[in-house]
């Protein structure tokens, strides 16, 4: 511990963020960078806490040894604070920027004051790391001969592949997108996180030896002509090759999937569903991310949410993606419901530390809209109850009803319906509101596996493959898809451990190291 008084001594100081008045004119990253002098700081709050709840099961998944690069960078000592950060985490640059940060939640001293800026002293590290040249190809030197083939290019399918390398295997990995990265590449706007910092990573990747394949579609048998017939909801390419599932169970010593937890939740149920202009969000952010890279909006691709007034249905990360996306496209209004009560403003009795806080908070696509329009986009309480189109069968408003939220006489909150009827202006609406599970079934189907309650069960069939392994001989699943939808630091925390199994089973002994989840 560099400095016993520094919590004392300094504020917390997030990471900076450019203003966004001028943010929302373009799709360039939000974020700007400390000085070295404030880093210094913000690493000398981290207390000598005795059991540093960030590492706790509560806080990172990842086992990061966050006291110890936190004193190293209050030290000055820069590069061994990244040898630390590299030893257990794939992938901080992406971490760094788009993890909720459960390390923080966890913090010692967020109990009586603002926790230290973890996440952002870690973004920082890789950061200096790539701008410095200590992140170079490391490929092993000695290579097995076993073969693994990853399918899906997502954060828990990259960190599986980059073990499994370095352990020596060949690593094929399949992806039905044209560009590598999954919800990196195409789930994440390029404001959030900057595609060219993902595709650095997977050009280290593959000079170091792992394989990629996109446009490979891995599922049932494929068709005579051997590609999909028809673009997805996912947006996978309409002349992607399509590869028999059981091709790669014949071809590889392991398989792992790693598909994610793609099929979105939906408001079937509601009158007007039906109704032109009412999208998945995942349906309006993967196809403007994919039509940014590929024409700068050009290409007429992307559903433009120019001079539209929009409405987003749910309150989470993705539904502030939707606000953000559809501000820089220069929507007339957006508004974004979700059925809950607001957050409090601090910790209260349902959020006890060391979990998450549950409190409100401001992310950028909120800034941006206060920043826009002049008021907060998010309204609470509000139920969805239909959709009201016009003539021609488009979308022109979502009737809601108001909720008034309370507690019953066992303390649990309870929302009561208040007969208030409105309609909100929409020319477009995107639903935010989760997903189901994965959405490959004819993977799943051929390789004779099942999803109850959207996910594939590991079913640890004997001692050498432990909790990665699938009924299907040597097939393995990890991430969202054996989970269900989480955050991008459990899908690499879930690489690394199925990367152990997967080592294991192939060579009877492991040197790999992976979190205990």
């Amino acid at each position: 511990m560099g400095k016993p008084t520094g919590f004392q001594e300094y504020a917390r100081s997030p990471m900076p963020a450019r203003d966004p008045r001028v943010r929302i004119t373009d799709f360039y990253e939000i974020y700007e960078r400390h000085s070295d002098g404030v880093l210094k700081e913000q690493g000398a709050r981290c207390m000598d806490c005795g059991v540093a709840f960030c590492q706790s099961d509560t806080g990172c998944p990842i086992d990061n040894q966050i006291p110890e690069w936190n004193d190293l960078v209050y030290q000055d000592r820069w590069q061994e604070a990244y040898e630390r950060l590299r030893q257990t985490n794939n992938f901080p640059e992406f971490t760094g920027r788009i993890c909720p940060a459960p390390c923080e939640s966890a913090c010692v001293l967020g109990i009586t004051d603002p926790p230290v800026t973890i996440k952002s002293i870690e973004c920082a590290i890789i950061d200096r790391a790539f701008d410095e040249g200590w992140v170079t190809p490391r490929p092993p030197a000695v290579r097995t001969g076993k073969t693994v083939a990853v399918v899906g290019s997502g954060p828990a399918g990259l960190a599986a592949a980059d073990q499994l390398n370095q352990a020596g295997h060949t690593v094929t990995v399949f992806e039905r997108d044209d560009r590598i990265g999954g919800l990196l590449m195409y789930g994440v706007p390029n404001m959030k996180l900057d595609k060219g910092i993902v595709q650095r990573r997977v050009d280290l990747l593959e000079a170091e030896g792992v394989v990629f394949k996109p446009n490979h579609n891995i599922a049932g048998s494929a068709g005579p002509e051997g590609h999909a017939p028809a673009p997805s909801a996912h947006g996978t390419a309409a002349d992607a090759q399509v590869v028999d599932a059981q091709t790669l169970t014949r071809d590889f010593d392991a398989v792992l999937l790693a598909c994610g937890a793609l099929n979105p939740r939906d408001l079937s149920q509601l009158s007007g569903r039906g109704l032109t202009g009412i999208h998945p969000a995942m349906a309006y952010l993967h196809p403007a991310t994919k039509s940014l890279l590929d024409s700068g909006f050009a290409d007429g691709q992307a559903i433009d949410a120019r001079d539209q007034h929009v409405v987003v249905i749910g309150g989470g990360d993705t539904g502030t993606d939707c606000i953000g996306t559809a501000i820089r496209q220069g929507c007339r209004s957006v508004t974004n419901i979700t059925r809950r009560e607001r957050e409090p403003d601090e910790r209260d009795a349902d959020h006890p530390w060391p979990g998450p806080t549950g409190t409100f908070y401001v992310d950028y696509g909120h800034a941006e809209g206060s920043a826009k329009f002049d008021r907060d986009p998010r309204e609470y309480g509000i139920l969805p109850k239909s959709f009201i189109g016009n003539d021609a069968g488009r979308v022109t408003a979502v009737e809601i009803e108001r909720l008034d939220w309370s507690r019953d006489a066992s303390g649990k909150w309870v929302s009561t319906p208040t007969g208030k009827i409105e309609r909100l202006p929409a020319d477009l609406v995107f639903m935010a509101i989760g997903f189901t599970g994965h959405d490959s079934p004819a993977l799943v189907e051929r390789l004779g596996l099942v999803t109850p309650d959207g996910v594939v069960p590991a079913t640890s069939p004997g001692p050498d493959v432990g909790p990665y392994a699938t009924h299907a001989e040597n097939v393995f699943v990890a991430g969202d898809m054996r989970r269900g939808a989480s955050l991008i630091v459990w899908a690499i925390a879930e690489g690394r451990g199925a990367a152990q199994a997967i080592d294991l089973h192939l060579m009877g002994t492991t040197d790999l190291a992976a979190p205990k989840v």
